[in-house]
């Protein structure tokens, strides 16, 4: 079997693809797999680094709305629709699988001019224009949250890492923190923002180092690249507080915490549900507020709590985070709604779909352009992503 995947730009729209990927090569060692991306994105660095070809395309961003903007697209796309045609041509192409982004609409046009089937996955709650636009092309569609307007939409989850969704953080809990460089009888917390940091959680978090340190709380910190070359070690009177530029074991810093304080994009709640890592969520207010949505079902299942940006502050930290570090009951009954809210599988059950579709067993039906409900159409720019 051979699959495209149009996922790039950003690891919200890349890791789901890859994920699957690796679902597809576990059901099938012998499937052939050629990622679409850009030469600007961080597919460039993450696909060869997973193992699996890249086809390059050139970069088509798309307006947020249907606005005159969307004039100039056609020229832009022609290139891109070309050099993804040359790439399905090449692979001969069973199928194709679209995540969003600026790779999705050219690979979608390109496949549907080949008769080659379309399956869209959208991860966000505000489907993004390109897979609007792809959803109108094919009945095969899934979802990656469950109340995503989108035609056609199932909802399945958004395929994981098997380095998550394999993940015990009650039996990881004491190798995590020494790994870290922390302490195993103390509450922990995990900060992270965005792929480069979040500078206003990064402040707050700084400006908060004693209110931890005289609450007993020990805290991992993954500031960013941009924010830090190298780790620091800001114990205080023996109350550790690890600041890093970056983590490559995500898995070991979800069993090392108790709580995680970030950003709430996609797939960042997708992972802490997975693992039953309750979080603190400070959602970005970009795009059309799709963080703060990604959150909403797990603060209301009792899996995490939500506060806005701009009011983050040592102030809430010392009146609703160190509090709810410090109960070990309320921390536990959170850890269990989270884990409620998650899904472990949604890797393999893509894959077996996206399997049966190429095989021809979820047969494509007549497509009429049809109103979805919504007159707006709305592009995902990636930065809902850790």
């Amino acid at each position: 079997m051979r699959v495209a995947l149009a996922g790039g730009g950003t690891a919200g729209h890349i890791e789901p693809a890859l994920s699957l990927a690796d679902a597809l090569r576990r059901i099938d060692p012998n499937t052939e797999i050629l990622c679409l991306g850009t030469e600007r994105g961080l597919e460039t660095r993450l696909v060869p680094m997973r193992g699996y070809e890249l086809g390059l395309i050139p970069a088509v961003p798309l307006p947020r709305r249907l606005t005159p903007q969307l004039l100039s697209v056609p020229g832009k796309l022609a290139g891109a629709l070309s050099a993804a045609g040359d790439h399905l041509d090449r692979l001969q192409a069973d199928v194709i699988v679209g995540f969003g982004g600026y790779v999705a609409t050219p690979g979608y046009l390109a496949a549907r001019r080949r008769r080659v089937p379309i399956v869209v996955h959208e991860a966000n709650p505000l489907p993004g224009l390109a897979n609007r636009l792809g959803a109108r092309l094919t009945p095969h569609v899934f979802t990656g949250h469950p109340h995503t307007q989108i035609r056609n939409g199932r909802f399945v989850g958004i395929p994981l890492r098997q380095q998550i969704t394999t993940l015990d953080r009650l039996a990881m809990g004491d190798k995590a923190r020494t790994y870290f460089g922390l302490r195993p009888d103390l509450p922990t917390l995990l900060i992270f923002g965005g792929s480069q940091g979040a500078q206003r959680i990064n402040e707050t978090a700084f400006a908060a180092r004693d209110a931890f340190r005289d609450q007993g709380v020990q805290v991992l910190h993954v500031v960013g690249p941009k924010n830090a070359d190298e780790p620091q070690d800001l114990t205080q009177d023996g109350i550790p507080y690890v600041a890093v530029p970056y983590v490559d074991r995500m898995d070991m810093a979800y069993a090392a915490a108790d709580v995680a304080m970030c950003r709430s994009g996609a797939l960042t709640c997708a992972e802490l549900t997975a693992v039953g890592l309750p979080g603190a969520f400070v959602p970005l207010a970009i795009g059309n507020g799709e963080q703060a949505l990604n959150a909403e079902p797990v603060v209301q299942a009792g899996g995490g709590l939500m506060v806005n940006n701009a009011d983050v502050s040592v102030e809430w930290i010392t009146g609703t985070l160190i509090p709810l570090l410090t109960d070990t009951d309320r921390v536990v009954a959170m850890s269990e709604a989270a884990a409620r809210m998650g899904r472990r599988d949604a890797d393999m059950e893509l894959a077996r779909e996206v399997m049966a579709i190429a095989r021809g067993d979820r047969p494509d039906q007549d497509l009429p352009v049809a109103d979805d409900g919504d007159d707006d159409a709305y592009y995902d720019d990636g930065k809902d992503d850790r």
